[in-house]
């Protein structure tokens, strides 16, 4: 230890960035900070790594504290480390986004952290830097959507061909093709058509679909270049 003891020590925090979707429009699980600096405003999820937990049990606890999830979709995004982003003491963050189906855990999240959904275009003003954690989540999602199909993390096991494609203009924030959408997501063959048809969007409803998870885990490579350009999408 004494090689360390002139050493100042910082605390490491991890935020989560928790995606959800409702079937219309991709949302964000926020939380009123219930403590200072800046209590009462709105936050990510958040807590200090313990002595005993490396970065990812601690994002894994967190998620739980917070929604009851386990074993859902969740990636480690960035570490957020300026000396001034807690202007109460000198904290790191790790921060990670998690995937989840808003319907299908809605009743689980904790009222302790008087948490709510926002559409990711009405979003509060975030304390300290977690507006940027946000951004930056946005866009690794992008990535990893138009070359994976991990957006179906936040489906329900039954889903239509219009949720989806609201899914994905929602996480793009633009306008796809409808056509060409369907029919480029058909030809991955990772879906499986069902007898049963949604009808409260329309008087002939549309048919539910299942994903194919054997074609899913093995199949990865059928979603390679599915949006072309993410990032030059207007």
């Amino acid at each position: 230890m004494k090689h360390y003891s002139k050493q100042k020590r910082m605390l490491v925090a991890v935020d989560s960035i928790i995606f959800g979707f409702d079937g219309h429009e991709l949302k964000l699980l926020l939380i009123q900070r219930g403590f200072e600096p800046e209590k009462g405003k709105w936050s990510l999820m958040g807590g200090f790594v313990q002595p005993d937990e490396d970065f990812e049990a601690a994002g894994a606890r967190i998620l739980k504290q917070l929604t009851g999830l386990k074993n859902v979709y969740i990636e480690q995004l960035h570490a957020f480390g300026e000396p001034n982003r807690d202007p109460e003491e000198r904290t790191i963050s790790i921060a990670y986004f998690a995937l989840i189906d808003i319907h299908k855990y809605e009743k689980q999240i904790s009222d302790d952290f008087h948490a709510e959904w926002f559409s990711l275009k009405k979003t509060p003003k975030l304390i300290f830097d977690h507006s940027r954690m946000v951004k930056m989540a946005q866009e690794k999602l992008r990535y990893k959507a138009a070359f994976h199909p991990i957006l179906f993390e936040l489906l329900p096991e039954k889903f239509t061909l219009p949720q989806l494609y609201n899914l994905y203009t929602g996480v793009y924030d633009t306008v796809l093709d409808k056509r060409n959408f369907t029919r480029k997501i058909l030809s991955t063959k990772l879906l499986i058509k069902q007898k049963e048809k949604e009808k409260e969007g329309s008087k002939k409803g549309a048919f539910y679909y299942k994903l194919d998870k054997r074609r899913y885990d093995s199949q990865f490579h059928a979603f390679l270049n599915f949006i072309p350009n993410p990032d030059n999408l207007k």
